[in-house]
């Protein structure tokens, strides 16, 4: 079913969105993961923990969202999504305790999943038509990845700005009034975004229309599951995800084994948030040229091989190149595969009108890493401080890399050639 192409513009806000609602759950944490340890007193397991939560709710959202994704036009339930993630701060810049960061996470898990997962799924695949998945989601995530970058950037100047003396001398209480701005101020934009994505992201009503049903019914929930493209894809995205939370650890990578200060774990943090968006870009025109299935094959067995140097033990806190190149490799392979698993939905024969059910269907299973892996990550990193709980880490990595390729292959071999399920 083909729509009129949307504006370029309407690309940029779900670009906008789809990495602002993520920005206080996660990019903070992914960027700052030694200071909010710190500040909110937490270990790497009690942080896992909170995502755990957060994956939790977000299992029902992604199904219960799924469906309304289909029934309605996205720019209403996007823009409110972000309105009410960014109401998170309130609580989350008290610092409270962990049982009240647990209901927290838990209420994220709820406002960045049930009006917003598969609303931006699908308004991407509209705009990618049927010639221009890879570079739809492509753009999209690389686009996500910049706007990640920007944020993390912002943060670390807004942190290095509040912060009245060095960073190896600061007081516990400096610190965490330094980050307390950082969340202000992350928080306010993410609700700018929501406004401009209420008053912009628009289409004409009979786009709108032909893309959405009047209700869902059991038998087109039957036709989804009977896709084998569906179940595959489930796998391919677990493993795929389970790779983009196991990036949460390279800042404390940074300070646990290359010996780094906050602030240039920080930092380390922010660089790998500047690869996504390259890579999403190339990654998205490079498929659309040449097979998106095979494509996302080989960017598992780079991740996979990535990982492999990190779990060897190569790299060392004399080793800073190795370091920075084996940083590069995994998140190459972990950012294309992320980029571009929604775009082979296409090739996988699933229906654009219901794109939404599909991907409540397939993030049910595929983003169940949003339970386990935090708390496993955490376990794995605390059983065994310093670089050993690193390496268990990345064999961690290369183990679902490994799974998802095998299940990517499948999937290129089956529908490589546009045949029918």
């Amino acid at each position: 079913m083909e729509t009129a192409k949307a504006p370029w513009y309407y690309l940029l806000l779900l670009i906008l969105a789809g990495e602002s609602v993520f920005i206080l759950p996660f990019v903070l944490s992914r960027v700052f993961r030694p200071t909010v340890l710190e500040a909110f007193d937490l270990t790497n397991t009690e942080l896992g923990l909170c995502f755990s939560v957060y994956g939790l709710v977000a299992l029902i959202a992604y199904l219960l969202g799924g469906p309304l994704a289909d029934r309605y036009a996205p720019r209403r339930l996007i823009a409110i999504a972000l309105w009410t993630t960014a109401l998170g701060r309130l609580v989350y810049a008290t610092f409270p305790g962990f049982t009240v960061l647990r209901i927290l996470y838990g209420y994220w898990g709820f406002t960045t999943i049930f009006l917003f997962w598969a609303p931006m799924i699908k308004a991407t695949r509209v705009w990618g038509g049927t010639g221009s998945q890879g570079k739809a989601f492509g753009f999209l995530d690389g686009g996500r990845g910049l706007v990640g970058a920007l944020f993390g950037t912002l943060g670390v100047l807004v942190f290095s700005l509040f912060l009245v003396s060095e960073a190896l001398d600061a007081t516990f209480e400096e610190r965490q009034e330094a980050f307390k701005y950082v969340i202000l101020f992350s928080s306010a934009l993410v609700a700018l975004v929501g406004g401009l994505v209420w008053r912009f992201m628009k289409t004409s009503d009979g786009d709108e229309k032909s893309i959405r049903v009047e209700r869902i019914t059991w038998s087109q929930i039957g036709q989804v599951l009977r896709l084998r493209s569906v179940w595959l894809l489930m796998l391919i995205i677990l493993c795929g995800y389970v790779g983009y939370k196991i990036t949460d650890v390279f800042s404390l990578f940074a300070q646990d084994v290359m010996h780094y200060d906050q602030l240039e774990s920080a930092q380390v943090g922010t660089f790998l948030l500047f690869i996504r968006p390259v890579i999403g870009v190339l990654i998205g025109i490079v498929a659309d040229r040449t097979q998106t299935t095979l494509m996302l094959f080989l960017s598992f067995v780079i991740a996979a091989g990535g990982s492999l140097l990190f779990a060897a033990g190569l790299v060392t806190h004399s080793a800073t190149v190795l370091f920075f190149a084996s940083t590069f490799i995994v998140a190459a392979g972990v950012y294309a595969t992320r980029a571009i698993y929604f775009a082979v939905m296409e090739r996988g024969r699933i229906p654009l009108l219901l794109t939404g059910t599909a991907v409540g269907m397939v993030s049910l299973v595929g983003y169940t890493p949003d339970i386990f892996a935090g708390p496993a990550m955490g376990y794995l990193l605390d059983a065994s401080p310093g670089p050993p709980g690193h390496r268990h880490v990345f064999w961690m990595l290369g183990a679902f890399s490994v799974m998802g390729a095998a299940a990517a292959w499948a999937y290129h071999r089956r529908y490589s050639q546009g045949k029918n399920d």
